[in-house]
C-alpha cells in the first residue's frame, strides 16, 4: 500500500507542477505576450499523457498484482537460461540521447531550441525525473532480481534514458522522426539490459521509462518560463542630452 500512496503522492506533485506551469500571469513586453500566454495557457495536452501515465501505471499495478508479479518472474527466469555473461552498456547508453541534443547540434545538425534552451529542459527533466526516481525507492522495498538491494522500483537507468529519448524526440522531430526513434530504440534497449543483467524487473523499467517520458514532457510545458523570465531580465537605458548655456550634461534612465 506504501507505494500506492508514494506513486498517488508524486504523480499529484507532479500534475501540480503541471498545471502551476500553464497558469502562470505574464508581464512580459507586449511584443513577445501573445507567444508567451498562448504557450501557457493552452490546456494541458492530454493525450501526451497516455503513453507515460500508461507505463506508470503498469508499473505500480504490477506491484500487487499476482498475474504480473509472475510475468516479472517468468522473463527474468527465461532470461536467465540464456544469459552468458552481462553485458553492462546500460551504464552508458542511458546518457546518449542527453548527449546527441548537444552533439548533433555541435556537429551542424541544428536542434529545435538554443542551447540556453536545451540547457534548461536537459536540467529540469533530469532535477524532476531524479527527485521522483530515488523518492520512490526510498519508500519501498522491492528487491532486484539479484537481491542484491531493495531499492529496485523503479529502475533509475531506464528513467534518465527515456529522459533523452523524449529530448531528442523534441529537438528533432521536425527535421525527421528517425532521430527520435533511434533515441527511443537506445532507451528500450537500456531498459532490456537492466533486465538481462538481472538488475530490475520488467514492472520496474516500465515504471522508470514512464517517469523518463512525463518529466522531460513537463519540462517542455515549463519552458515558456525561461522565455519570460528572459524578457522581464532585459535591461533598457534611455539617455537625454542636455546643454543649459554653460554645462553640457547627459540625463537617462535605466529600466530592468
Amino acid at each position: 500500500m506504501r507505494f500506492k500512496y508514494a506513486y498517488l503522492m508524486l504523480w499529484g506533485c507532479l500534475m501540480g507542477l503541471t498545471m502551476t506551469s500553464h497558469g502562470q500571469r505574464i508581464t512580459s513586453s507586449p511584443i513577445d505576450s501573445n507567444t508567451i500566454k498562448s504557450s501557457l495557457f493552452k490546456r494541458i495536452p492530454y493525450k501526451q499523457l497516455i503513453v507515460p501515465v500508461g507505463l506508470m501505471t503498469y508499473g505500480v499495478i504490477a506491484l500487487e498484482s499476482h498475474f504480473l508479479i509472475d510475468q516479472n518472474q517468468d522473463i527474468r527466469t527465461e532470461l536467465r537460461e540464456n544469459i552468458d555473461r552481462k553485458f553492462s552498456v546500460d551504464d552508458f547508453s542511458q546518457y546518449v540521447g542527453t548527449a546527441s541534443i548537444f552533439a548533433l547540434d555541435a556537429l551542424g545538425i541544428k536542434a529545435k531550441h538554443t542551447l540556453k534552451q536545451r540547457l534548461f529542459t536537459a536540467a529540469v527533466s533530469n532535477v524532476i525525473m531524479t527527485a521522483t526516481v530515488m523518492s520512490i525507492k526510498n519508500t519501498g522495498t522491492v528487491w532486484r532480481p539479484d537481491s542484491s538491494a531493495n531499492n529496485s522500483f523503479p529502475s533509475g537507468h531506464t528513467a534518465t534514458a527515456f529522459v533523452g529519448a523524449e529530448l531528442l524526440w523534441q529537438e528533432y522531430k521536425d527535421r525527421s522522426i528517425w532521430y527520435g526513434v533511434a533515441g527511443y530504440a537506445v532507451a528500450t534497449g537500456t531498459g532490456f539490459f537492466r533486465m538481462y543483467n538481472n538488475k530490475h524487473w520488467l514492472s520496474d523499467v516500465a515504471m522508470g521509462a514512464g517517469i523518463g517520458i512525463l518529466s522531460t514532457k513537463i519540462a517542455y510545458w515549463l519552458l515558456p518560463l525561461l522565455d519570460q523570465k528572459k524578457q522581464e531580465n532585459k535591461t533598457s537605458y534611455v539617455f537625454i542630452p542636455s546643454y543649459n548655456g554653460r554645462q553640457f550634461t547627459i540625463g537617462g534612465t535605466i529600466s530592468f
